[in-house]
């Protein structure tokens, strides 16, 4: 048996514990201006995207929480690189400082409240019916 005590790292002695509705809010800082090609979702349809934002608002990512429950996932290195491009432009963009756990939450939501609202013409049965079943996904658990 070790003699050493196991304390808690930087990062949970010094995070925020407050609850988002007693948080004050940060001052805006101006966003550097992105030319209007380079914007995520230029060139997509701008209704679609408000549908989401719309259908997203009865489902809402859980946030910073204890979680009861864990899966693990694996992304590509395209993907995890696109995760932290997405993370970072929220934190330099928007002032939102998430970690990649947070993000994915908020996307799941987003995708269900799709879901749950328009069914077979969600964006998610429409992704998965275009690409098909990978062998991991057709041979099942």
């Amino acid at each position: 048996m070790s003699r050493r005590a196991s304390l808690p790292g930087a990062s949970e002695l010094f995070r925020l514990t407050s609850s988002p509705a007693l948080d004050v809010p940060a001052p805006p800082t101006p966003a550097p201006q992105r030319p209007e090609a380079q914007r995520p979702g230029h060139g997509q349809n701008p209704g679609h995207r408000e549908q989401l934002e719309r259908s997203a608002a009865g489902r809402r990512g859980s946030g910073r929480q204890k979680h009861d429950s864990k899966i693990t996932v694996y992304v590509s290195g395209d993907e995890l690189v696109a995760m932290e491009q997405a993370r970072l432009s929220l934190r330099a963009e928007h002032g939102l400082a998430i970690d990649r756990g947070r993000l994915v939450r908020e996307a799941v939501a987003v995708l269900l409240a799709d879901f749950d609202e328009h069914g077979a013409d969600s964006v998610l049965v429409r992704r998965l019916r275009e690409g098909g079943l990978d062998s991991e996904e057709a041979a099942g658990p």
